[in-house]
């Protein structure tokens, strides 16, 4: 066989569909975000505006946060030194566990080193746990729970994406002595809409299942605390097993689970993707921690967030451009529904107007749904909102006249 005719016909295949994806070669701005240098393809510089970071807040680049990384170097070097159960257990973990714990008003909490990591060991070590197991996924669940639900090698049921009357459904058909997981998120980043987190649980009660709940785009923006869409509803005490990360609002990287001591006490001993795997250097878990403990303090940023994302919506709108309904959150989708226009746009912005955007496509959406997807932060003033709206204003329609000219 030829291995390099069969790879580089898969990346043909790709460029093809016109979901080819480059990288943007770019350093932010510390002290200066959302502002950052971006390399072009012939090596030249210049400044560029981020438009869809998920560093919500800007935490990546805040004093406490900076120097709690400083200084956990200063300390203890670099790495952790192994996995969790042979070296790398510092007092820098234990203390960012009991932060994430405290968040959530949980027994404790498990690091891992992403999200996506959380979500796959956790989903797939529940298959191991409970024998019998059936796992219900609302259909837009993300790709880090897909894979955990395949990996628990258990009974599963795709539910429709928010449909309660479809989940009951599916959940009055199972065993009613069968162990069972209802799995989802709060919010879904690419819709920008919400999970039904109390009913979910009025129907986990009904039918003796557990809850396990996806709040990474929603920690550290919503709740008094930060804790997410579940502290603000008044729904975090009903939720079993709570997914985060500490890559997004919080600014560094990370991912955990919360939970009851025995939940996170049997998933720590049993899933390989925790076990086998190199913990987080010690200044990203000092780093984390600062963050996580900054905003339970800091609500005003939530606001000045939840601000910033509403006006961009409704000066979008005023300006004719087709953003999703479905976005009740700080989400702003804008639809474009072609791979190749939705390029060209983000191209024609990032090449003439110093506006960074990358563009959505398959598989992160299904196709036809292809999107720009901006996030708005409280860094994001009034001249960077003008600037944005002159610019898609000019490239739009110019874009899609190129689009149907090459089609």
């Amino acid at each position: 066989m030829d291995y390099n005719t069969a790879f580089e016909s898969a990346v043909r295949r790709v460029k093809a569909e016109g979901r080819y994806r480059v990288f943007a070669d770019l350093l932010r701005h510390k002290g200066r975000f959302p502002h950052a240098r971006w390399r072009n393809p012939e090596g030249q510089v210049r400044d560029v505006v981020v438009w869809c970071s998920n560093d919500y807040l800007g935490m990546g680049q805040i004093p406490c946060v900076v120097e709690s990384m400083k200084g956990a170097i200063d300390q203890v070097g670099a790495g952790a030194g192994g996995t969790r159960n042979i070296s790398g257990t510092t007092h820098y973990h234990v203390e960012l566990e009991r932060s994430l714990a405290d968040l959530h008003r949980k027994d404790g909490a498990l690091l891992f080193t992403s999200g996506y990591i959380a979500n796959e060991a956790t989903l797939a070590t529940l298959g191991k746990i409970l024998p019998g197991l059936i796992i219900f996924s609302d259909e837009l669940n993300h790709a880090s729970m897909i894979e955990g639900v395949k990996g628990a090698k258990c009974e599963k049921h795709i539910w429709r994406h928010n449909d309660l009357e479809h989940l009951e459904s599916l959940l009055a058909a199972a065993p009613i002595d069968a162990p069972k997981v209802i799995a989802f998120e709060s919010v879904y980043s690419m819709d920008g809409d919400i999970g039904p987190i109390a009913e979910v649980c009025d129907l986990a009660e009904k039918y003796n299942a557990l809850t396990y709940l996806d709040e990474v785009h929603a920690v550290g923006l919503y709740g008094l605390r930060g804790a997410g869409i579940a502290e603000r509803d008044g729904q975090m005490h009903r939720v079993d097993i709570i997914e985060g990360t500490l890559g997004k609002a919080y600014g560094v990287m990370g991912g955990y689970i919360a939970a009851d001591g025995a939940i996170v006490d049997a998933i720590r001993s049993m899933a390989p993707g925790f076990i086998f795997t190199t913990a987080l250097p010690p200044a990203l878990a000092a780093g984390a921690r600062a963050s996580v403990e900054y905003l339970k303090q800091a609500h005003h940023l939530r606001e000045q967030h939840q601000e910033r994302a509403a006006t961009l919506k409704s000066r979008l709108n005023a300006a004719g451009f087709p953003v999703l309904e479905s976005s009740v959150t700080h989400i702003v989708p804008v639809h474009v529904g072609d791979p190749v226009l939705c390029k060209r746009i983000t191209d024609m912005l990032l090449d003439e107007h110093g506006i960074y955007v990358q563009p959505i496509n398959y598989p992160t959406v299904p196709k036809g749904t292809e999107r720009l997807r901006l996030t708005p932060t409280p860094l994001h003033d009034d001249a960077l909102f003008d600037q944005l709206i002159d610019a898609l204003g000019d490239v739009w329609a110019r874009a899609a006249d190129q689009n149907a000219q090459t089609a």
